[in-house]
C-alpha cells in the first residue's frame, strides 16, 4: 500500500486548507485511516482518524472544531478539512492506514503511512 499525501501550502493565519491522501489500492478496505502531523522541533503527534466507513471520527483537543476528516472509498481518498488555521498548526502532515477497522490516536496502531505534506501557517 502506498499513501500520497497532497494538498499542504504557506496559508495566513485563518485561512483553509484541504489536505487529500490517495491510497495505491482501494482504502483500507476495512481499516481505520488518520492523520498525524510533525512540528519543526516537535514529535509526531496524533490529528485526526476515522474507522473504515466513516461512522466514527476522532480528533486531537487541539483541532477539534476547526479540522474534519472525511472519506471516499470509491475514490481511494481520505481528506482532512483545516479551517481557521493557526501558526502553531504548522508541520508536516501524514496520512496513515490503520491495522485496525476503528479509529486510533496511537500511532503504532497503524501500519502504513504516507510522505508528508507540509503546512505553513503565517501570522
Amino acid at each position: 500500500v502506498q499513501l500520497q499525501a497532497s494538498g499542504g501550502g504557506l496559508v495566513q493565519a485563518g485561512d483553509s486548507l484541504r489536505l487529500s491522501c490517495t491510497s495505491s489500492r482501494r482504502t483500507g478496505t476495512n481499516n481505520g485511516m488518520g492523520w498525524f502531523r510533525r512540528a519543526p522541533g516537535r514529535e509526531r503527534e496524533f490529528v485526526a482518524s476515522i474507522s473504515w466507513k466513516g461512522m466514527t471520527t476522532v480528533y486531537a483537543d487541539s483541532v477539534k472544531g476547526r479540522f474534519t476528516i472525511s472519506r471516499d472509498n470509491a475514490k481511494n481518498t481520505v481528506y482532512l478539512q483545516m479551517n481557521g488555521l493557526k501558526p502553531e498548526d504548522t508541520a508536516e502532515y501524514y496520512c496513515a492506514q490503520s491495522r485496525s477497522s476503528t479509529t486510533s490516536r496511537r500511532s503504532d496502531e497503524y501500519a502504513y503511512w504516507g510522505r508528508g505534506t507540509l503546512v505553513t501557517v503565517s501570522s
